[in-house]
């Protein structure tokens, strides 16, 4: 049964995501976290008509670094990317990639665009003998800055 379409100002429901890295999907994760773009702030004093204040004024812009999470699979993508960074091989290893936010007819309703990513981590699940829980691997992607586009 497909939905109708959801009106522009309904909020999405977050539960149908994606990665592409290079123009290719290659994976859909159980989480994702970190999407963010923050300015620090300068505090600057004024002195006018004898009285002080505080103008704050953005500084420096930075960039989340973004955690990405899901069971484990026969897909060794997110490892062979990082093997590239563990070469240095760098030129290689950085690429464009983008999150995609899907909607009920799995359409893409939302994209964050990364520049220049590349994994700075990544991790096997914890292991035990007497847990029945999915193995979790995790990619942490630092970039040098994102857009949020409409789809």
């Amino acid at each position: 049964m497909a939905y109708s379409n959801q009106r522009e100002s309904d909020p999405l429901i977050v539960y149908q995501f994606g990665i592409e890295v290079g123009g290719m999907v290659t994976g859909y994760f159980s989480e994702i976290a970190g999407i963010s773009s923050e300015s620090d702030v300068i505090e600057h004093k004024v002195s006018a008509e004898g009285k002080d204040f505080i103008q704050k004024m953005p500084g420096r812009l930075k960039w989340g670094d973004v955690t990405l999470k899901r069971g484990i699979t026969s897909n060794l993508q997110i490892w062979e990317w990082r093997q590239q960074v563990e070469e240095g091989k760098m030129n290689d290893a950085r690429k464009n990639c983008s999150i995609l936010l899907y909607d009920r007819n799995m359409n893409v309703a939302a994209r964050w665009d990364f520049i220049n990513a590349w994994p700075s981590k990544v991790s096997g699940p914890d292991i035990k003998a007497d847990g029945n829980e999915f193995g979790i691997e995790e990619m942490t992607i630092v970039h040098e800055g994102m857009r949020r586009t409409k789809a």
